[in-house]
Formats: structure tokens, C-alpha cells, sequence
């Protein structure tokens, strides 16, 4: 008998595993989670922000939430997540890797002229971007082939696919950072080799963001938009039904593919 749409969106019984579940992207997969009957385990770097979330989602909802201080710098910490999770909750049935060092961060060399961008900063962004959320998998994968319908999603960016047109920046103080796309593409790419090296027990897909609007300048915002087929810029929301389709077993026959959420930047 062939379940009905209710049933195959349903993740009733499961648990997903949010990076960065303190941060925009994260926070709204969370509530996506939490609506469709799962249970869900946020990992911040930021104990006070992660207390905040947690509470504002368990005024909102009334199922499990939890969450655990997370460096994903910090190798031997992102291996041991596992275990912590599962002394709290039955399983780990998704895992959703939003965390990220992204354009906005400070670090030396990070958001400037390719000439200048720092080495020791590049290292940082593949260590954050790329190499923990491959390391978090692999530490996951006996918890995964338990779970009964286990899907992984990384969350990459636009930049991960096309250059950077650098007119839309102007006079503003947003950048394009080279350590960010490279790793980027790197995760996209490493989606597909996991989705055919985890099959058939585990399924792997990439979400690809377009730019998110957070209040940035307005030259920028007028100028991003104008190159959306769509005309504007995203809001956390238009990633919910992605995020939505690729945890649940609305995807069931779906792997190694990468969903471009982007308002169409891409498509010209």
C-alpha cells in the first residue's frame, strides 16, 4: 500500500543532529524537525546563544530538545558527539551540518583580497568548513546503519558552485572569501562520493544556499537581488521545505544530489 504524504514527511520516533543549531540556517532546520514530529540535537559553539535556542523551541514545541557545546575545530570533539547523543536519545536518524566559518568572520586574512588572504586562515576554513563535517559522519556512521531511514544533509553555498561576480559588493564591507568557496565546493563534492560509499544504508544530499538576508547594505542587497531571476534574497524559510524533504522519507529514493536553494542565481 503506497503511504500517503503525511506519513512519508512524518519523523516521528527520530533524532537529528543540527551544527550550528544556534545560527540562522540551523535554528530553521531545527523548527523543520521539530514540526514534523522529530526530536532534535543542537551543537553551537556558544552556550549562552544554544540556551537561548533551546528555550525559545521549547516554548514553541513540545518535543525533545536538546543541545551540546561543539568546537568543530577541535577534532576530538567533533569524534565523540556520537556518544553523547545517543546517551540521550535512541538514535541518530539525520544529521544536518550547517555549522560554518562563513564571509562575515574576522579572522586575519579572511575576507580580502585574494593577494592578502592568510595560509593559517585558509587551514582554519578547511578544518571548520570541510574536514569536520566529513569527520563528524565517519564518527556516525555505526549510529546511521542502526537508524531505520538515516539521511545526511550538508548545507553549501552557491559559491561552492560559480565564482563570485565581485560588482555586486561595491563599496561595502562583504566579501567573497576563496577559503570559503573552496571548501564549499569540497563539501558538495564529498556529498556524492559519501552518497555512493554510505549506500544503501545511508543517504547523503547537499542543500545550496543563495545569499540569506540579514540586514546587510542596502547598495549590496539592491545589487544581489538584481541577479536573482526570483528578484530578491532568500530568508531562512525558503530552506525549511528542502530541509523538510531530505530528512524525511519524502526523499527515500534520493541521494548524492545537491538541492539549489537559490532563487534561481545559478540558473543563468
Amino acid at each position: 500500500i503506497m503511504r500517503t504524504i503525511e506519513k512519508l514527511s512524518s519523523l516521528k520516533g527520530r533524532t537529528a543532529l543540527i551544527t550550528g543549531g544556534a545560527g540562522h540556517i540551523g535554528y530553521a532546520a531545527a523548527e523543520t524537525i521539530l514540526e514534523l514530529g522529530g526530536s532534535v540535537v543542537l551543537l553551537d559553539l556558544n552556550q549562552e546563544i544554544l540556551d537561548e535556542k533551546i528555550q525559545s523551541l521549547k516554548n514553541d514545541f513540545s518535543s525533545d530538545v536538546s543541545a551540546f557545546t561543539f568546537d568543530l575545530a577541535d577534532e576530538s570533539q567533533v569524534r565523540s558527539i556520537g556518544e553523547k547523543v545517543v546517551e540521550k536519545h535512541e538514535s541518530v536518524d539525520v544529521v544536518i551540518n550547517c555549522a560554518a566559518m562563513v564571509g562575515t568572520s574576522q579572522s586575519k586574512g579572511w575576507n580580502t583580497p585574494f593577494e592578502t588572504q592568510d595560509s593559517d586562515t585558509w587551514r582554519k576554513s578547511m578544518e571548520i568548513n570541510l574536514h569536520a563535517p566529513i569527520f563528524l559522519i565517519q564518527s556516525l556512521i555505526p549510529y546511521l546503519k542502526q537508524a531505520k531511514s538515516p539521511s545526511v544533509i550538508n548545507i553549501s553555498s552557491i559559491y561552492g558552485m560559480v565564482g563570485p561576480d565581485l560588482r555586486i559588493y561595491g563599496n561595502t564591507e562583504i566579501g567573497s572569501p576563496g577559503a570559503y568557496a573552496a571548501a564549499k565546493g569540497g563539501l558538495t563534492q564529498m556529498s556524492k562520493w559519501l552518497a555512493t560509499v554510505l549506500s544503501p544504508e545511508v543517504r547523503v544530499n547537499t542543500i545550496t544556499c543563495g545569499g540569506v538576508f540579514r540586514g546587510q547594505e542596502e547598495e549590496f542587497v539592491k545589487n544581489y537581488s538584481a541577479k536573482v531571476p526570483l528578484g530578491r534574497m532568500a530568508i531562512e524559510e525558503d530552506f525549511k521545505g528542502a530541509i523538510a524533504y531530505l530528512s524525511s522519507d519524502l526523499s527515500s529514493y534520493v541521494t548524492g544530489q545537491n538541492i539549489v536553494v537559490d532563487g534561481g542565481w545559478t540558473t543563468w
